[in-house]
């Protein structure tokens, strides 16, 4: 709802037809999220839908509207969709192939059954997910406040000294190869152009070079440098060719190297907030290195490092339940909404 669109009395008047009831099932039926499903909750009757939208008003005591909303978003619910467009590609559907869907349909008592046992996945991902973000949250308060030294570890009282972020780490821009050298048959080195072959830590490999340019080292920060992906990082897990849109970091001699993946990605940040308002913000070598950083001494960088990798790892083992949990709820979707697992519930409740 951040982004959400309002209209006059007036209009909405004009839209009767398009008017949200509570429990409506919303199914996008143009544009990239085609095939997307939700539920209307009270927040939202009275508003109205746009032509992206079709509303699903399910008959009072035959279709569950939260069953029906399961079923879409399952995998038979999405080839269903798929099956309706030409050449794989998501392109619209109408309202009469939405009229022709058919769905195995039980008794609405195990409609509810079904859609109440999966709503207790939904709270669990929900739950874990918002944990998630106040964990990153709380990483990022702690970086803005361990990394400037506004926070000391009650082990450390030195001062901290004030240098050019390119005094404390070497910095190396890439340069793209001839595009007549690349390759996908694994002939020379990766080829590393942008966020293409990031993930969520290191780097995948997409394509190769026979004539590589700029080089970087194993263990090397890997920033995005250029268009919408701005920001982005991955470690080098390797060497790698390294193209325009990337820079690679790796900390100078007497700084430890883990606090200086938390500090790049605290001074990216700050470069960010400097273009805000920017449509694709581009990081150059001389913004990099001209950033003014506090720098502790080494043994306070590595326990400053360990505080943050500790939040990191907090962090991952969330992302992991919560991955879990989805996959848990694929899986009893794949047998709840098809038959082949039945539940067993009180039919006079």
């Amino acid at each position: 709802m951040d982004d959400v669109v309002f209209i006059d009395d007036e209009i909405h008047n004009t839209f009767k037809s398009t008017e949200i009831s509570h429990e409506d099932v919303f199914l996008n039926i143009t544009g990239a999220s085609i095939g997307r499903s939700a539920i209307a909750e009270k927040s939202i009757v009275g508003g109205n839908v746009n032509q992206h939208v079709c509303i699903i008003r399910t008959k009072k005591n035959e279709l569950y509207p939260y069953y029906l909303n399961a079923f879409l978003l399952s995998q038979k619910g999405q080839n269903l969709i798929d099956s309706y467009q030409a050449g794989g590609n998501r392109q619209g559907l109408n309202f009469e192939q939405i009229k022709s869907f058919k769905i195995p349909l039980p008794s609405y008592k195990e409609q509810t059954a079904i859609a109440n046992l999966l709503s207790t996945w939904d709270r669990a991902i929900q739950t874990t997910t918002q944990l998630i973000a106040q964990k990153e949250q709380r990483k990022k308060w702690l970086m803005q406040q361990l990394l400037t030294g506004k926070k000391r570890l009650k082990e450390f009282n030195g001062e901290w000294k004030e240098i050019l972020f390119g005094d404390f780490a070497e910095i190396v821009m890439g340069q793209s190869p001839e595009g007549s050298t690349y390759n996908n048959t694994c002939n020379g080195i990766a080829l590393i152009n942008g966020p293409t072959e990031f993930t969520e830590k290191y780097p995948i490999k997409v394509q190769w070079t026979t004539s590589p340019t700029k080089i970087c080292k194993e263990g090397d920060i890997l920033l995005c440098v250029r268009g919408s992906s701005t920001g982005r990082l991955n470690i080098a897990n390797e060497k790698y060719c390294i193209g325009r849109g990337i820079a690679a970091i790796r900390a100078k001699k007497n700084s430890d190297h883990s606090f200086l993946e938390f500090l790049v990605e605290n001074v990216v940040n700050k470069i960010l907030s400097l273009t805000a308002g920017s449509t694709f913000p581009n990081i150059d070598s001389k913004s990099l290195r001209s950033i003014e950083v506090s720098l502790p001494h080494f043994p306070e960088q590595t326990a400053i490092a360990s505080v943050l990798q500790a939040a990191d790892k907090e962090i991952q083992l969330l992302k992991a339940k919560a991955d879990q949990l989805k996959q848990q709820k694929k899986g009893l979707m794949q047998q709840l909404l098809t038959g082949k697992k039945r539940l067993n519930y009180d039919l006079n409740d």
